[in-house]
């Protein structure tokens, strides 16, 4: 069959081909992403797809069955995989390099028994392997390590093994004897994700990719993967901190609501199972200003943040804001409503604000904790350490009502709290059986009332 060599522009971004340069991408609005490929394609090649066509069926004569899943080790894995790894699934585990995605995965196909599991590594060798085997301390006699990156042989090994899973370490290493480009670019990376896509289908074997991000924080290659795979997992969190957090972002066969959090050890990576004791300070008995605590949800998992700020006077003239784990336009307005309704003069002072444990919060709720963080290090008044805050502040000061407070009001009663700020009629039509004392506040000039005077 004769082949044909082309070349085919593509959008480092999103995947958009194009037969010429383009300075903009009609598809994803980027500047400057498009790169050179060549591409290798087949006469007669679309002929050969209609081999093995499947008949069209009624949609009343489908039958529903449950899919069959495999267990994982780690519990907060299987949490975001919504149960365990699906049969024939193809499922992308992304993140920052170094922030633990291998160490994830081999200490859990470790602890796995009675299944023939293959790991492919594309980046490092199998000593290197061994020795952080090692350092976790399991060793499995079911794992089969292969250090290759040309996918033929790759699939080579496993028509030889028959492996009853696969992990591919990373998908931006390996490469497609049939695609001229390098490894790592738009047209390989979905080469070989689509190749590994029909073995899992056709073959019924579960298969996981790994995949580096990008200087954006998105999944390198974003479009063509996460439209290719069943279940697109993030693993996240700061190198400089202990905890890592598992979030799923698509996922085909459950929910995109849960998320897993570990703690990064010398043994690998250990499961939080309680990660509101695990974001509070340790020293509660001794109270200081500037320090409010705020009820989160990530998901449908409430948990409780400690929220630190500090406000001084701008030594330097032009005051500073500065951020870290809270999102910095939403401070801005938070501040600047504390100016205009609540008539607090913090224009000419320095506003730090930090978000403990390295964690990155973008829920709406923990802006009431945010804003007495504030005052309270304004005031050099200490907060209550048995005071927690649930609330969205709007533009016009007033206190708006959050998701999920029933769950809230139970996680800060369960940890043994003894008042809660929630939004005016947030309860309302929930049955109140809380021993927890709830007070309901419509706007931020109540909160402070409540707390200060």
């Amino acid at each position: 069959m004769a082949t044909k060599t082309k070349t085919v522009w593509f959008c480092n971004n999103c995947g958009y081909e194009n037969s010429k340069w383009l300075g903009k991408c009609p598809s994803c609005g980027e500047w400057n992403t498009f790169v050179e490929e060549k591409v290798t394609t087949s006469k007669g090649g679309s002929k050969r797809g209609l081999v093995k066509s499947q008949k069209p069926v009624k949609l009343s004569d489908i039958e529903i069955k449950e899919e069959a899943r495999m267990k994982m080790p780690s519990g907060e894995l299987n949490r975001v995989l919504g149960g365990g790894l699906v049969a024939g699934s193809l499922t992308l585990i992304g993140g920052e390099p170094g922030i633990g995605k291998s160490t994830l995965l081999l200490q859990n196909i470790l602890s796995i028994r009675n299944r023939k599991i293959l790991y492919v590594s594309g980046e490092e060798s199998a000593t290197q392997l061994k020795l952080r085997a090692d350092r976790l301390g399991k060793i499995s006699d079911d794992t089969y390590i292969l250090c290759e990156t040309r996918l033929d042989n790759i699939f080579t090994q496993i028509e030889n093994i028959e492996p009853q899973l696969v992990v591919i370490d990373s998908i931006q290493t390996i490469f497609s004897s049939d695609i001229e480009s390098a490894a790592g670019s738009v047209s390989q990376v979905r080469e070989c994700a689509a190749a590994l896509l029909r073995y899992a289908k056709e073959s019924g074997v579960p298969v996981i990719l790994v995949g580096h991000i990008n200087k954006d924080g998105a999944i390198a290659g974003p479009k063509v993967l996460e439209h290719i795979v069943d279940t697109v997992l993030q693993f996240e969190g700061d190198r400089q901190y202990l905890y890592r957090i598992l979030r799923g972002i698509k996922n085909r066969f459950g929910s995109t609501n849960e998320i897993g959090i570990y703690e990064m050890v010398h043994r690998g990576l250990k499961e939080v199972k309680n990660p509101s004791e695990m974001l509070l300070s340790e020293n509660r008995e001794e109270e200081m200003s500037g320090i409010s605590i705020g009820v989160t949800v990530e998901g449908i998992r409430p948990f409780m943040v400690e929220v630190q700020a500090l406000v001084s006077s701008a030594a330097y003239g032009t005051p500073q804001r500065s951020v870290t784990g809270f999102d910095q336009r939403r401070l801005n307005m938070l501040l600047a409503v504390l100016e205009k309704r609540a008539r607090f003069k913090l224009s000419q002072k320095d506003v730090f604000l930090n978000i403990a444990g390295g964690l990155k919060v973008v829920d709406p709720a923990l802006d009431m904790a945010v804003i007495a963080a504030i005052m309270s290090s304004n005031f050099d008044v200490s907060i209550p350490r048995s005071t927690v805050f649930a609330g969205e502040v709007g533009l016009s000061g007033e206190i708006r009502t959050v998701t999920r407070i029933e769950q809230r009001v139970a996680e800060a009663q369960k940890l043994g709290f003894d008042t809660i700020f929630i939004p005016k009629g947030n309860l309302k039509g929930i049955k109140d059986t809380f021993t927890i004392k709830i007070v309901e506040v419509g706007k931020v000039e109540e909160v402070f009332q409540h707390i200060f005077n």
